[in-house]
Order: structure tokens, then sequence, then C-alpha cells
């Protein structure tokens, strides 16, 4: 190892594990699993960590997988120079790949690949290939550019052939043919002569004959086949069919693999790393590969009690389920009637002959069932195992859930398995099944669970449905229906919202910006940055505590239904466009408040002066909390106990109504509003309108995945400008109110991170950045007046207390107070035929207590100075 590699190494490991140096070993470290301090690793080289209690623990864990991040970024770390043009490569080989450099020198280069669409590049290891072209691994954090771990050069002029060492025993009796060129110098390296097909599709026949030829012209037999892909379906798949091409062929063929064990999916060259590649190990392969291409139900089972010796198990066969059971009474029949026959067997000819008369095997179901995983919900307490049912035939593997009392009892697991796969029909008995997920339900997968579509701050990742995102790479739904995101696996259980993301960036349409610019100006450019400040809510609150919210006002026909549902396009969504509070109920809302998480939810048609028979008005007091990431309601948990559960608020509020808000203060500097008109409206605007209208989601929903990679950059944009909008504010004129000044800037600042993700002119910019400041100085301003309600309040007073026929409403003895019975007042105004500006008493009181320019003091009972008596008065201060 690499002596500053085994510095941080070692240093980390101590930390974290609390491993000590004892001459050549590292040892007493505490083991991630058991928690028992029995950890050991090699001093010199810690490549491997594994745990002493082999027969309770025996958990090995690579370096490599516990510290990812000191292998991420090869060419940072050992930097190329002209002496040495592959440091990189190198380094890579030898400590990410454990390959001495011996045999592979002058095999490979140090390349570099761009990726031009997501702006990003590596360093790579290139291969020429011995057909021509080439194949290079990138090497930098190959996280980054999704599935393209690998390059191919143009032109695939691989197919046919195969990657070779050139020192390879050429006289070799056996070849085994992995999928890649790693996979092939590990074989090598533990002696065992490989090819490297580059793919498992790829059927090497231009090789093959060569190699044939060549056996021809030497008067050698031709070396034995062994199909050593990878686990999987498609390894699978053609380790089966190139087995049978070569032994129609004339080829001895065989095939060997490792299956998967939990979440580690160990390849050849993963097992050399560490150091599991030995004899037994290939041996165990080769019994793998021999149940792959077993022909029958029954030479599978005999091959796998010859292997364990277990006289009872169940497994599987072209996609069906059977038990085996050996009656030994039968066998003992069996054996000694073929040896009274003498027909020349030797013991272990005769053994396998009696097995085949004796051995019971029986099909307990039409299909395969295989758990694939455990999932819970840890705050209702409830868990699922999620189940894969293969057929026999053409229909598709269908995926579900089974419940722990369905898997206890046969008669559950039957009828829930004729539920949720069409025709599967298990008849084996629950002492049966009971075997079964003793073996198969040992230590499962775990896969970690949201209850909730979007970002996910404990995991640092983005769900959205069938594809997730996180620290700027693009990941799909694997699959067994999760994201396997390095050592996250993690899936959504929410199913009532459903995100259509397109992931062909070749697809995306950057011109809907300038359609809304046309359409919108200012105004629209404002709806788009809050919209896509919503994407990072989340990382926001983290830093300020705190996300504005983004009112939408105007007269009907102004265009916002038009903005708000192109807004939804960009980030998969159709068909939606908002939620009317007032006609939910508390629990209704508090659902939606809580099943999305950096996504905006959008609250329309809530401008109800009263109540009515089809909704109630709604008291936006109610998403106060909401600013500051809280709902502020307690659920009850159902586990069993008291316990309650006070959800986070995780997403952001659009209010989308003719009307303003009408609210108390607290509510409305939580707000940043826009007034929307038709002042813009034009035929040009019309036309532009219609196109933007007219979108498809296919064009534009690719928005979400730009900005998603972008998160660092915008997440250090916003944070660099936001405190610089936030000063400018508060240095204009009458601005006094810290909050507006920070939701206006937030909103400045998501608009220069904006920039960073789908580029806007100077022009743009600026403009909206002194509409924002306008609309926060007309916000201030609103503040500082008081609601209509009031003001028409004080105009019937001055009115009516101008009479100087009557007394004066005001009852105060203190000149600086005004003291008013609102019953008093509101006679003297019916005799006059006027009334109080309420249609509700409740609500008009409770704006009242908002009054700004006369100030609410207090509603108490005074001595009147008219009647010298107590009146019940609402009790104000002068201007």
């Amino acid at each position: 190892m690499r002596p500053d590699l085994l510095v941080d190494i070692t240093r980390r490991l101590g930390a974290d594990y609390g491993f000590k140096t004892r001459g050549a070993w590292l040892q007493e470290g505490k083991c991630p699993e058991c928690g028992k301090r029995e950890m050991y690793a090699r001093a010199e080289a810690p490549w491997v960590l594994r745990c002493g209690r082999m027969n309770r623990c025996g958990v090995s864990l690579h370096v490599k997988d516990v510290y990812a991040e000191l292998f991420a970024s090869w060419s940072d770390r050992f930097i190329a120079t002209e002496t040495n043009p592959h440091a990189a490569a190198d380094a890579y080989l030898q400590f990410s790949r454990g390959f001495p450099l011996t045999r592979l020198q002058g095999l490979y280069t140090q390349e570099y690949h761009r990726d031009h669409e997501r702006g990003i590049g590596s360093a790579t290891v290139r291969f020429p290939l011995a057909c021509g072209g080439w194949w290079e691994r990138l090497i930098d954090r190959p996280e980054r550019f999704g599935k393209q771990k690998a390059r191919f050069s143009y032109g695939g002029h691989y197919r046919g052939h195969w990657w070779q060492l050139p020192d390879t025993d050429a006289d070799a009796r056996e070849i085994w043919l992995t999928e890649g060129i790693f996979d092939t110098v590990a074989l090598e390296l533990q002696g065992t002569a490989s090819r490297a097909l580059l793919s498992c599709n790829n059927y090497p026949e231009h090789a093959l004959a060569e190699l044939a030829k060549a056996c021809a012209a030497e008067g050698r037999e031709r070396p034995a086949l062994v199909w050593a892909l990878d686990d999987g379906a498609a390894g699978h798949q053609y380790m089966r069919r190139w087995h049978e091409r070569a032994r129609a062929e004339g080829w001895e063929s065989s095939a060997a693999y490792t299956p998967a064990r939990g979440r580690l999916k160990p390849d050849w060259n993963e097992l050399h790393q560490r150091g599991e590649l030995d004899a037994k190990a290939l041996e165990q392969a080769r019994y793998h590969g021999s149940l792959l291409l077993a022909e029958s139900a029954s030479e599978k089972a005999l091959l796998m009690y010859a292997h364990t010796e277990r006289r009872e198990f169940h497994f599987g066969f072209e996609n069906r389920l059977y038990w085996f059971k050996l009656d030994l009474d039968r066998f003992e029949k069996a054996r000694r009637a073929l040896e009274d026959a003498d027909r020349g067997l030797t013991d272990k000819e005769m053994r396998e002959q009696a097995l085949r008369e004796s051995g019971g095997v029986c099909e307990i179901a039409n299909c395969y069932p295989t758990a694939l995983y455990y999932q819970a919900n840890r705050l209702t307490d409830e868990a699922w195992y999620y189940f894969r049912v293969s057929f026999p035939h053409s229909g598709r593997p269908v995926k579900n859930t089974f419940t722990a009392a369905q898997l206890a009892s046969s008669a559950e697991f039957k009828k829930r398995l004729l539920a949720m796969a069409p025709g599967a029909m298990f008849t084996g008995s629950t002492q049966q099944l009971d075997r079964i997920f003793q073996r198969e339900l040992f230590a499962p997968k775990v896969v970690e669970t949201l209850d909730f579509i979007g970002y996910s701050r404990e995991h640092r990742c983005y769900v959205l449905g069938d594809v997730a995102v996180r620290d700027g790479a693009v990941h799909e739904l694997n699959d067994e229906d999760y994201f396997d995101i390095g050592k996250l696996s993690v899936k959504s259980l929410n199913q009532s919202l459903q995100l259509s993301i397109n992931r062909d960036a070749d697809e995306y349409d950057k011109g809907w910006l300038d359609l809304v610019w046309q359409c919108y100006g200012p105004k629209g450019l404002i709806a788009v940055a809050f919209w896509f400040g919503s994407l990072f809510a989340e990382q926001i609150r983290a830093k300020q505590q705190s996300y504005p919210f983004l009112e939408m006002s105007g007269e009907p026909g102004t265009g916002k239904t038009t903005l708000i549902n192109h807004l939804w396009k960009l980030v998969g969504r159709s068909g939606h466009e908002g939620m009317d509070p007032s006609k939910s109920t508390l629990v209704g809302r508090t659902r939606t408040f809580t099943q999305v998480s950096n996504l905006p939810i959008v609250l329309i048609e809530s401008d109800r002066d009263e109540d009515t028979a089809k909704g109630k008005k709604f008291d936006w007091d109610e998403v106060k909390p909401l600013f500051n990431g809280h709902i502020g309601r307690a659920i009850g948990v159902k586990n069993g106990g008291n316990d309650t559960y006070d959800p986070p608020f995780r997403g952001t509020i659009v209010i989308e109504q003719n009307q303003p808000v009408s609210a108390s203060s607290a509510v409305l500097e939580r707000i940043v509003h826009m007034t929307f008109d038709k002042s813009r409206h034009s035929l040009a605007n019309k036309d532009a309108a219609d196109r933007l209208s007219s979108m498809p989601i296919e064009s534009v929903s690719g928005f979400i995945l730009r900005a998603l990679r972008a998160e660092a950059s915008v997440i250090a944009t916003f944070l660099r400008q936001q405190p610089l909008h936030e000063r400018e504010l508060l240095r204009l004129p009458d601005m006094k109110n810290v909050r507006l000044a920070l939701n206006h800037s937030q909103v400045m600042a998501l608009l220069d991170a904006l920039h960073d993700v789908q580029p806007l002119t100077l022009e743009q910019r600026e403009l909206t950045h002194r509409e924002l400041a306008d609309m926060a100085m007309a916000r201030q301003h609103a503040l500082n007046a008081d609601h209509p309600t009031v003001v028409a309040f004080w105009e019937l007073f001055e009115h009516l207390d101008a009479d100087t026929t009557q007394t004066s409403l005001n009852h105060s003895r203190d000149e600086s107070l005004i003291a008013i019975s609102l019953i008093e007042m509101e006679e003297r105004a019916a005799r006059r035929g006027l009334r109080l500006p309420h249609h509700d008493p409740s609500e008009f009181k409770r704006l009242l207590r908002t009054s700004r320019r006369r100030k609410f003091i207090d509603n108490k009972t005074i001595n009147s100075r008219h009647t010298n008596a107590s009146k019940k008065c609402w009790v104000f201060r002068h201007e």
C-alpha cells in the first residue's frame, strides 16, 4: 500500500474503530455488526477488516467500501508528470483493484474523458483491444456519470473477440470466460487461464474459431470453456445460452459464478481484493454453475444433496418451487439392488444411481417467490418483506409485500400469493414454509423507507419516483424497486404522488424560459426562481431556518393557472394545479403538507370572506409554522403506546387565488406577494402563452435533473449572494422589517443561482431584482397600513363622531385614548342607515386588534366620561 494512503487509512481506522497496532496487525477494532472489539487487519496493508468472531459474526469489510472517498478521485491524489504520465492509472490498478503492475506494464494508458452534457470529466485507464479500438474505465468519482462507469471506442470492435493477457498460458486445459478485463486479470493472478468477453452478450465466435484452428494445427485437444459471468438475470441467461452454443460447436463447456451475498455482489476482482479468490472459491463457483445448467429438477436436487448432504430442502427450477426429501429406506433398498445386480459400478456411481431412484422431488408452487429485502416504517412500527414472484410462463415477474403474519402460515401465504400474483399457487405445508423462510430470511437485506417524495435530509438524497439524485449523480430504480446508492439502500412508500421525469438530456427544450419572460416578464422569473428554490428548501432552512411563501393573486384571466401548470411540468407533474384548503379537512391538509419534500404545495381558491355550504373560510394562521419547517400539529402513532409524532414540513407554499391574502401581520410578512394583471396581454404574447401551455412534459421535466445535478453550486451561490441582497434591501428608505428583507433577498439569491442552471440575460436579472426590491417595499408599506376593514371602521367612526348633535363616541377620560362601545356605535350607525364593516363579527373583532393608525390597547370596562358609569369599551391610542 502506498505510504501516504496507508497513513490516512491507519489514522482513520484508529479514530473510527479504535484499532491498536500490535506488531504486524491492527487489533481490537470495534466491529460495526456485532459491536465486539475483535476486528483485525494487516498493519502494512489493511485492505480487509475482519471480525474474529467467525461463528457468530465473521463480517469482512473492504477498506475501499469503508472509506470510498479516499479512492474516489485518483488523478487528484496521484498527479501525472512527464516522468510518470500514468500515475493515476497505476495507482488505481494497484490500490483500487489490488493488482501488481508487473504483468500489466505496457497494456494500458492514462487518458481523459470529458462529458460535455454534464460539464464534468474524469481520468481513465484505457486498454487497447487487439481487434481494434479500446475500452476504458473512469476513475475519478465515476458515480457522477450515472450508469456510465466505462466506455468503448466508437464502433464496438470487440464483438466476436476477447481480451487476454499476452503472457497467458496458451496451452491451458481450461479457460474461464469473464465479463471484464479486471475479472480476467484477477483470475490470471490466481493461476487460472482467463479471457475477458467485455460484455455478457458477446459470444467470442472469431476468437474461438482461431483457437480451434490453432489446436488442430498443433495436434492438441481443445481447452474446456468455463462461462464465468457475473451473477444476475443477464449473466445467467447468457451463461446458459453460450454453454449450449459452445457444446453444439464441439467445445467442452461448463459454468461458474459467485452468487450475491446480501448487498455484496462479488465478482472475481472483488474476491481477489478480499483475499478470497482461491481453489475453494473456484470450486464453490463451479457448484453454482452446475446448478444453473442443470437440465431437470431431479438433476438439480441431486447436485444439491451431493454438495450439502441435507435430507430435506427447497429449491427452484425454471421458476417453480420444489421440495426434495430423501427416503432412506428406498435409498438403501435401491443401493442393495444395484450391488446385487453387479453392473460394475463404483461406490460413487452406485450411490448417485440409488439417489436418483429414491430421491423424492415434488412441486410445491407453480411459481418461484424470492424474498428480496426487509422494509419498515419506524414511525408506525409496521414492517414488510418485499418479494418477487417469477413464473415459468412468459408473464412478467410480480413484486409486492408480505407481512410477518402472511409468512407464518401456509394458508395466509397462499391467499396473499394468489392476491398479488395472478394464478400463483402454493401447495406446501406450514412446516415447509417455516423451513424455507428460516433459510431465505436469515440476515435479510434491509432497505430504508421514506413516507414522502423528494429530498431526505438524513440521507442527503432526492427520491423522485423512479429516479434518485445524490451529490449531483442521477440513479435509476433497480430491478428490486429501490435505489442502491453506495452504502445507501432507500425507497419511498408514497404512492399518492407520481412524477414523470424525462432523463434524456437531448429532449430537453430550454426555450421555455424565454416564453415565460415574454408572457410574464419579471414576475414570471420570480415565480420560476421561487419554484426552483423549492428544490433546495430543506438545505436553505438548515442554514437560515426559514423559507418564504409565494403569493400570486390577480383577477381571473391573467395567466396564473397557465404559469402554475407549466411550473409543475418542470418537476415532472401534470394534471394537477393545487389544493383548495377550504374544502379539505385538517387531517387531509396535514397529509398533503407531509407527502413531499423540497417540492411546492400550491394552495388555490382560498379567498373566501365567510363560510359557505361548499367550504369554510381558511385561517391563514394555520400555515404560519410552515415558514420555519414545522406542521404545528402532533399526530398519534399506532404503535400500542401513547406516542405522538410532530412531523416536519419539508416543502414550500405557493398561494394562487384572485384576492390577496387577508391575514395577520405575522402571516403577511412571511409572504412574497405578486399581483398579476393583463397589462402584458397582446396577440404576440397570446401565441407565446399558447406555446408555453402546449409544451409536453417530456420536453421540460428534465429541468429538475439539471437543477439537482448542480446542487452544490446552487447552494454555494445562494449562500454567497443572499447576505449581499439582504443588506441592499435593508438600506432602502423605510425598510424596517428584517423578515421581509430576508424573504425577498432569498428569492433574489435564488435567481442568481438559477442563472447557473438556466442562463439569464443581464437585463432579465436586473429587472427581476428591481421588481423584488419594489415588492419588498410595497409589502413594508402594506404592513404599516391598516386592513381595509379597519380603515372603513375608522372612517365610519369619524363620520358618526363628527355629528355635533350627539355626544362623542369616545368615552375615555384620558385625552390620549379613544374608548368606543361597539354596541353603541352600531346602534347610532343603524339610525343613520349605516352599518359596521363586517360580515363575520368574530373576524371583525380580530381585525380591530390589528389596528395600527390608532393602536389597539385593550377590550375592557371603563368609567365613561359621559355617563359617569361603567361601560364595556374597545380602547385605542390616538394617532
